[in-house]
């Protein structure tokens, strides 16, 4: 780009044909020569060439200046600003940039970080297409000593969005950082812009400015900002370094500029979205440490915070969890040690308090006393929590080591269990053991409890765990380990924490005991991180610690041998086996079977398998998994998706069996037969009516239609199906027309068998007598793992229906999902049941979206109700859907929480009004559901299989 025009800072008209940067990234230094080379290379690496790359340096002592002045020599496009003096901080070195850019948009990187390889260009469009006074895009953290990965805030980065002013969006007061923006640079310079100098988390006001101040900003869902997280401990960040107490007083001094700008500037509307930002965010990582800290830094830590919390306001407090603010009341009030307590449950909602007390009806944290302490009881009470209503499964306790004493290579471990709930008011009919692993097979070690041990509601257990029957493999093994308590009652099994004794906490220090055992040093310490559970660290000593040393010097071959064990038993070494055990005979009696990509023994091919087997068919079955093993019955005979005994099952297999796809490495052979269940009717656009796949390459087309011609038959549940589905990916193989084999339990629902299994889902879920059951099984949406599908108000829901009604949850297997602590008492989660038929059959009524159980529901004749609040989002989004849902719909297509509760309380009027909706659904997606479609499938595809 070139200009001949060009405004100096002095306003008058200067004329220069140097090339105008569409975008400047400055780069901040200090002391940091290893690593600027990698974050510069960033930048002049992007996809967009016309840029310019700022270094600031703080005035660094180290070679910082010689790197600089090297990338300056290597590329025009660098340029090297330094500091006179060394600021201590990140905001003089961003505004010396800032001043020294040309280009009309900035972004900021910080020299540990970098820039993926399409940020400025991705930015930088969707900036001049709309307009915008910035952009701003998810980062993406890498922690470098585990190399995991997350995303900064996912929810507020799920799709391309324009924000008309922040007051339309106030959630993002908690994307405060700087660097994954990108400025116009006039809007920095018309509202002066610049970083606070000499305080630390300038960020934070900077961003809170620009927010707003800016008309309106963009938000892309993509990362353009890479977070490098160090993970040596000399090197940690500023904001990674919470264990300095000025660092604290930093984030506080830095959130009252902020209350002070807002009212300056006639913004002070926004301080209750700032504030509940503050708690949620600021106050929250320091209260995620308390934990671990000595009693001084608590004490100074109390003395900071207090008077600022004063100031905040009363939205904002009780915007925050019951867990937290009572952890704020705790370290307001001087009670420092029930605030460490308090801290090591949030956010673990399974975590319960050491003691509650109970008194005209309500529940509280620890033992205020109504008439002597009132706020304490206003500010502790957990009555909310309804403890005394919480299922087996999710009611919260607290196993805490309480002694531990090491005698030689045997730990005895006193075990106390804070039981606030009563899960074990009977204890003998819990049984109890506590597991432990190294990296293999666990030790299960059974105890048993005894009442007493520090108040009521509390158990005590004395496990004795020898470390010589933990077993290793013959390698050893090199880690830590968590050991927990398994509790099992009437057939259902929880695994919880073992938290450190409270004493060992804040030394984060070992305990005597150092055993050395086959060629292994063991300790044992507690977590320096989350609730602080009981670790034990394995570190292979002697002839193994011998072998690990010489790694660094053979590692040039170490990466040679793992290369070509990658080779021999990666998926291509797997395919090439396959096609040479295809050149074995067939193994006529053997089937594959595989549902949900082997998660569980559910869907149309367990119901298949089951006929089979009812029948005596002379065939042998192999089932996939590739999760828990725990979710198919003991009796079947399991491989592991993607081993080698898969690999050589698919190859010799007569049948196959599925309802999702085997993988695509593995052509189907002439003597092989392929049963395609599929996972249910469609309602979003299927195969070739994708976008992705319709414009795809060719490449991908073909793969797409490699993987439908393996298919020999496809079970065809309604007309429907076909002119979607079948149609869509081109199938032209046999179809098998009838019901869906997984339904036929639902068709027959009345029958004692399918009776019996609602009886028992009903009791392991622990549903009240009395009680209905609603199922919400929303969908899943594209691009959103985060729980985004859950869109009922559940706190309100439970709130105006808990008397009547348990809601059961039941996400789709990629989305995550949480019940919270207080709502326990009337949500059950649904995922722990690997078919849902279960929840189906124990339903009095559904409640979904767009997900195609509303066919298999229908099937049950009982009410269904549709929450679909985004549905011009998404039945216009880019998959699309095969139907206009009101044109279809089987129920009320609900868009508030309040009309769901409506609905709820006279589901009669639903059932008359719907009736006929209802019944047109059934004849157009149900009519071949008769309850023997497992016959058929069976007739048809084995004992009719005459090829």
């Amino acid at each position: 780009m070139k200009s001949l025009v060009q405004w100096s800072f002095r306003g008058r008209i200067e004329w220069n044909e140097e090339p105008v940067p569409d975008v400047t990234v400055v780069v901040i230094v200090y002391n940091d020569a290893d690593r600027l080379s990698r974050a510069v290379l960033s930048v002049l690496h992007q996809s967009l060439r016309n840029l310019e790359v700022i270094i600031a340096d703080d005035c660094s002592t180290d070679g910082t200046p010689a790197v600089a002045q090297a990338l300056q020599a290597a590329d025009p496009r660098v340029r090297y600003v330094r500091l006179d003096s060394n600021s201590g901080g990140c905001s003089a070195p961003r505004n010396a940039g800032m001043a020294a850019g040309r280009a009309p948009f900035i972004m900021f990187l910080d020299s540990d970080d970098e820039l993926p390889k399409h940020a400025c260009k991705s930015m930088l469009l969707v900036a001049e297409r709309t307009g915008v006074d910035f952009v701003t895009g998810e980062v993406m953290r890498i922690f470098e000593e585990t190399r995991a990965t997350g995303l900064w805030y996912p929810a507020l980065f799920d799709g391309v969005r324009i924000v008309e002013g922040i007051r339309q969006a106030p959630e993002y007061f908690h994307d405060h950082l700087s660097t994954n923006k990108l400025y116009r640079a006039d809007f920095i310079a018309r509202h002066g812009l610049r970083f606070p100098e000499g305080i630390h988390y300038e960020d934070q006001l900077f961003t809170a400015q620009a927010y707003t101040l800016a008309h309106n900003f963009a938000v892309v869902p993509w990362p353009v900002y890479t977070w490098r997280l160090s993970a040596d401990p000399a090197s940690l960040s500023i904001s990674s370094s919470r264990h300095k107490l000025q660092n604290v007083a930093d984030r506080i001094a830095v959130a009252r500029l902020i209350d002070q700008f807002f009212t300056q500037s006639g913004n002070a509307d926004l301080r209750p979205f700032k504030d509940e930002k503050f708690l949620r965010h600021d106050l929250r990582l320091y209260l995620d440490d308390l934990p671990f800290r000595e009693r001084e830094w608590t004490e100074r830590f109390a003395e900071l915070l207090t008077p600022y919390l004063d100031e905040l306001t009363t939205e904002a407090i009780g915007s925050v969890s019951r867990e937290q603010r009572i952890c704020q009341y705790l370290l307001r009030t001087g009670r420092l040690d029930e605030a460490k307590e308090a801290a090591r449950s949030l956010g673990r909602p399974r975590i319960a308090p050491r003691q509650v007390s109970r008194e005209s009806g309500r529940t509280y944290w620890g033992h205020p006393t109504p008439k002597h302490d009132p706020d304490g009881c206003r500010e502790l009470d957990i009555s909310e929590w309804h403890l005394d209503e919480q299922p087996f499964l999710s009611a919260p306790l607290r196993h805490e080591v309480h002694t531990l004493d090491p005698a030689g290579l045997v730990l005895r471990l006193v075990l106390r269990t804070y039981d606030p709930a009563r899960l074990l008011s009977n204890p003998e009919n819990v049984a109890a053991q506590l597991w432990l692993s190294a990296g293999g097979a666990p030790l299960k070690l059974p105890f048993q409890y005894i009442l007493g041990g520090g108040g009521p509601d509390v158990y005590t257990a004395f496990v004795e765990i020898d470390l010589r029957l933990i077993p290793l493999s013959a390698k050893g093994f090199k880690g830590r380990r968590h050991p927990v308590v398994v509790l099992e009652h009437l057939g259902m099994k929880r695994i919880d924490v073992v938290l450190a004794p409270p004493d060992l906490v804040p030394m984060r220090a070992h305990l005597p005991l150092h055993a050395t055992l086959a060629g292994h040093d063991v300790r044992v310490a507690c977590e320096g991180k989350g609730a602080g559970r009981l670790e034990f660290t394995w570190s292979r000593s002697g002839a193994l610690a011998h072998a690990e040393t010489l790694v660094p010097r053979v590692r040039p071959l170490r990466q040679k041998v793992r290369q070509l064990q990658r080779k021999l038993t990666g998926p291509r070494a797997k395919a090439l086996t396959y096609r040479e055990l295809q050149k074995l005979p067939v193994d006529k009696g053997l089937v594959v079977f595989e549902a949900l990509e082997g998660r569980g023994y559910t869907d149309s091919p367990r119901y298949i398998y089951e006929e089979m087997v009812r029948r005596g068919l002379p065939l042998r079955a192999v089932w996939s998994y590739s999760g828990d093993r725990s979710a198919f019955p003991e009796s079947l005979n399991l491989v592991r998706r993607g081993s080698w005994e898969y690999v050589r099952a698919l190859a010799r297999a007569r049948y196959w069996v599925d309802s999702h796809g085997f993988p695509s490495i593995y052509p189907k052979r002439p003597g092989t037969h392929y049963l395609q269940t599929w996972h249910g009717q469609a309602i979003k656009h299927m195969g070739f009516d994708l976008p992705a796949l319709r414009l795809g390459s060719p490449e991908r087309q073909q793969k797409h239609r490699d993987m439908i011609s393996r298919w020999d038959a496809l079970i065809s549940p309604s007309e429907e199906f076909e002119r979607t589905f079948v149609r869509a990916n081109e199938f032209t193989g046999e179809l098998l027309a009838c019901g869906l084999p997984r339904n036929d339990a639902l068709v027959r629902c009345d029958e004692p068998a399918q009776l019996e299994r609602a009886r028992a889902a009903r009791a392991r879920l622990q549903i009240p007598d009395g009680r209905k059951v609603l199922l919400y099984a929303p969908t899943f949406r594209d691009g959103n793992s985060s729980g985004g599908s859950i869109r009922v108000d559940l706190a309100e829901l439970v709130e105006k229906t808990a008397d009547e009604w348990i809601v059961v949850v039941r996400p789709h297997y990629y989305d995550r999902f949480t019940v919270p602590r207080e709502l326990g008492h009337g949500v059950r989660d649904g995922r722990t049941f690997p078919d849902i038929n279960d929840l189906l059959l124990a339903s009095d009524a559904l409640l979904t979206d767009y997900s195609s159980v509303m066919f298999d529901y229908a099937n049950l004749r009982r009410p269904i109700l549709l929450f679909t609040d985004d549905y011009d989002e998404y039945s216009t989004s880019a998959r699309g859907t095969y139907y206009n849902l009101p044109d279809i719909a089987p129920g009320p297509m609900l868009t508030t929480t309040e009309e769901l509760v409506e609905a709820m309380r006279d589901l009669d009027q639903v059932r008359t009004k719907w009736a006929d909706a209802y019944a047109g659904f059934n004849a157009r997606f149900n009519a071949r559901e008769t309850g023997r479609a497992s016959e058929t499938v069976v007739n048809a595809f084995f004992e009719g299989d005459n090829r």
